[in-house]
Parts: structure tokens; sequence; C-alpha cells
């Protein structure tokens, strides 16, 4: 499955478009976030790839989870959203 990582700074557009392309083509997304703005920018993009997918029948779910994941070295933990077709 495909991992897609988002920031605080990422643009929620941009990321429904590239979550949108990748369920798409592979059915289904995982989405990492770390800190609240990620999570954040994240929260606003699967509710803007909802709106791109449902056209062409894909009733998106997001099934969120914690996740341990290493940055420069240093455990942190993350938000994971896994998004998938219903």
């Amino acid at each position: 499955m495909e991992v897609l990582k988002v920031s605080a700074n990422s643009q929620p557009k941009s990321v429904a478009g590239a979550i949108a392309a990748v369920v798409r083509e592979s059915g289904a997304v995982e989405i990492q976030a770390v800190g609240a703005g990620a999570v954040n920018q994240t929260v606003k993009s699967i509710a803007i790839a909802r709106g791109y997918v449902s056209p062409n029948g894909i009733d998106l779910v997001c099934i969120p989870s914690f996740a341990k994941i290493d940055i420069d070295g240093e455990e942190r933990t993350a938000m994971k959203f896994q998004l998938e077709n219903r």
C-alpha cells in the first residue's frame, strides 16, 4: 500500500488529488501525519478527496490509528490514516 506523508505546510487540495489518484489506481492509501498541524491538513484533505472520488462510485472511508515512526534517529508517534473504498 502506498504511503503519503503530510506536513503542516501541505496544501489540502494537492494532497486530496494525490489521495484520489492512488485510491482510483490501487483502491487504498495510507497517510502519515506528525503533529497537530499535519493532522489538521490531513483531515481537510480527506474531506476534499471524498468529493473527488464519489462521482466514480467510490465511498472513501478512513481508519485512523497511531504508529511509531523514526525521524532523524528519534522515535515519534504519528497519526496513521488508512483510506479505502467501503
